[in-house]
């Protein structure tokens, strides 16, 4: 992925929301901050925790990133928790 590719993909996302596809195939969109259940012990998070992501980023290679407490991490360690 090149710059331009780049700049066009951020161009449509924010750090401040994320959309997601719920259980029963609907489309919603979460602002931050919002809440996340940790998976698997990653960095100084641990297993089961509830955490609030402050921000959402994007990697060169678009893979989600979530920012918590000051730390980025992949939003695969997750399971997003919806109202």
């Amino acid at each position: 992925m090149n710059k331009q590719d780049l700049a066009w993909q951020l161009s449509h996302s924010s750090s401040k929301w994320i959309y997601v596809i719920t259980w029963d195939n609907l489309l919603k969109q979460l602002f931050t901050p919002f809440r996340v259940s940790v998976l698997k012990p990653v960095g100084s998070l641990n297993k089961g925790q509830i955490v609030w992501v402050d921000q959402v980023k994007v990697t060169m290679d678009l893979k989600t990133v979530f920012v918590i407490e000051g730390c980025a991490y992949f939003h695969f360690h997750f399971d997003i928790l919806i109202d």
